[in-house]
């Protein structure tokens, strides 16, 4: 477990706060019945680059707080506690992708807009229904022109920028001029949208070495948010084996059905290990990076697999009614443990890694 700084907790105990009161489970059901057309409530969203949670990863120079890949991850572990439905992973990943890179116009021109929460962004670089990293990648850029077709880009439809991974490395296109969106619905009613570039004018951010360190990064916020959904899932389902009563008796004194809670418990200690210590690595830049950034998705696809099925197990017939949380966890949960990599992929990576 990482040892957090006073302003880490604040931060953290300031995330649970508003995501408790804010934008409890009830909020993600209205949204996903209202199906808005960005995937997100702006009015939540304005309230979160208020608080200055958009910044996070930005420079202090262009609004940002800069305070680092850990402190993000706490943030977005508490929304992803109540599934709270917002573009801050997408946005605060790309916006440390221009950050980090060479364009100096393109600092300029959206780093402030990203850290006030006036813009959303969003990174474009799967081609495909399966992670393969960013090579042998079909999009091409011809002078300032990018060209190509990105898969499954979350928060696709709301995204004012895109921060797109080309054969020979990173650019930045804004929404507009070459930029087609088609919105895909998927079984955790999020934004997952379908991008075409024809010919659109692009700002080159640096080469495929910096592709693949973004990719690492919102890996790494990725099992974030999974962490929180874990833990949540738990708790809830604890909570219900507390009050459902069985032939007599109350669910949770059967020995058998403590067992299974035990292990999840375990798994989600473990899981919460794996991803601080990833978040960590990238905030000191150690070289192991991509093996701690596998290691924790691999973690976190396997656990909250396991929580998420076990929810909906113990909840017993109710678990698959749409009156419990049960169903949104699960739906959420086969998404998230595909994005940037499926269990298999990131073992091989850690492994390959690792010599082997």
């Amino acid at each position: 477990m990482a040892l957090l700084n006073d302003e880490q907790v604040m931060l953290r105990d300031m995330a649970r706060e508003w995501a408790d009161n804010e934008s409890p489970t009830t909020a993600f059901r209205k949204l996903r019945d209202a199906a808005p057309a960005k995937g997100f409530d702006p009015e939540a969203w304005n309230t979160i680059g208020q608080m200055g949670w958009a910044g996070i990863l930005i420079p202090e120079e262009f609004g940002g707080s800069a305070f680092g890949y850990l402190s993000l991850g706490l943030v977005v572990e508490q929304l992803g506690r109540n599934l709270a439905v917002s573009p801050l992973s997408s946005t605060a990943v790309a916006a440390s992708a221009i950050a980090t890179g060479t364009s100096d116009a393109a600092k300029s021109d959206w780093l402030g807009k990203l850290a006030s929460g006036e813009a959303v962004a969003t990174l474009a670089i799967d081609e495909g229904p399966l992670h393969t990293g960013v090579d042998n990648l079909q999009t091409t850029v011809s002078g300032s022109s990018l060209s190509g077709a990105k898969k499954f880009v979350a928060e696709g439809d709301g995204a004012d920028v895109f921060v797109v991974a080309a054969a020979d490395g990173l650019y930045v296109v804004a929404k507009g001029e070459g930029v087609t969106v088609h919105t895909r619905r998927m079984a955790d009613s999020r934004s997952h949208a379908d991008v075409t570039f024809t010919n659109a004018p692009a700002e080159k951010l640096g080469g495929p070495e910096l592709s693949r360190a973004i990719v690492d990064r919102a890996t790494a916020v990725t099992t974030a948010e999974m962490l929180g959904m874990a833990e949540n899932a738990f708790s809830q389902t604890l909570d219900y084996l507390k009050q459902r009563v069985q032939f007599g008796q109350v669910l949770s004194t059967f020995q058998a059905l403590q067992h299974r809670m035990a292990k999840m418990k375990t798994e989600i200690e473990l899981m919460r290990s794996a991803v601080e210590g990833a978040l960590e690595a990238i905030d000191a830049n150690r070289s192991d990076v991509d093996q701690a950034v596998s290691l924790a998705k691999a973690v976190a696809n396997d656990t909250l697999r396991l929580v998420s099925r076990e929810m909906v197990q113990l909840h017993g017939g109710v678990g698959m009614t749409d009156e419990y949380d049960a169903g949104l966890y699960l739906k959420r949960s086969a998404v998230l443990e595909t994005m940037w990599g499926n269990a298999s992929y990131h073992r091989d990576r850690f492994a390959r890694l690792n010599g082997y």
